[in-house]
């Protein structure tokens, strides 16, 4: 994409997120297959390639930092990539208290455009990023709008618990954190979500 074009787009695609408006954004492919109480969705994701990065917390801006410099030409190819959603986040918690610890292993991603991860993903020149392949998964997910603080996330992350322990499903890994907009966003139009990676043997 044309540099100018790009970061146009990007201008564009920042203003719209303001409002909760994501239709610019190329999001991950999921089919929805089962529908459990209080909002929880099980879904069915493709395989896709993703760029991530170690990370302390949600808002770890040195992480998002280095994700963004890859999109933005960080790359052995210099190619500027169109942002997508969402924002992954995972963290491995050590303590369920208030304030909620994570510890100091996790990751954020950036999930690529199919056209990109199709053509073969450039090489990040940071060390700290790496291009992985996310194997078709399946997920639990709650949605839920407003600040994703600390204490909306765990409040979240209890209903997203309780209603899977009220099922045979397990999960396979800690749960993450998911988010579709900036932080600049009108806070009721943001859409947060919180997920689970569910085993499937």
């Amino acid at each position: 994409m044309d540099k100018f074009l790009y970061y146009a787009v990007t201008l564009i695609e920042a203003v719209l997120g303001v409002f909760g408006i994501r239709a610019l954004y190329e999001q991950p492919r999921f089919s929805v297959i089962e529908c459990l109480d209080r909002g929880v969705e099980i879904r069915a994701y493709d395989e896709r390639v993703a760029i991530e990065t170690d990370a302390l917390e949600q808002g770890d801006s040195e992480a998002f930092g280095r994700l963004f410099r890859y999109i933005t030409g960080a790359n052995r190819a210099g190619d500027h990539i169109t942002m997508t959603v969402p924002v992954e986040v995972e963290g491995r918690r050590i303590a369920m208290t208030a304030p909620v610890e994570r510890s100091s292993t996790g990751t954020m991603r950036f999930f690529l455009p199919r056209k990109i991860a199709a053509a073969g993903a450039p090489e990040p020149t940071e060390t700290a990023v790496r291009v992985v392949l996310v194997p078709v998964e399946r997920m639990a997910a709650l949605g839920f709008s407003g600040s994703a603080t600390a204490e909306a996330r765990a409040r979240h992350e209890q209903i997203l618990n309780e209603v899977l322990a009220a099922t045979s499903m397990r999960a396979d890994g800690p749960i993450i954190f998911m988010g579709y907009d900036p932080p600049f966003s009108i806070p009721f139009l943001r859409r947060n979500e919180v997920a689970v990676r569910l085993r499937t043997d």
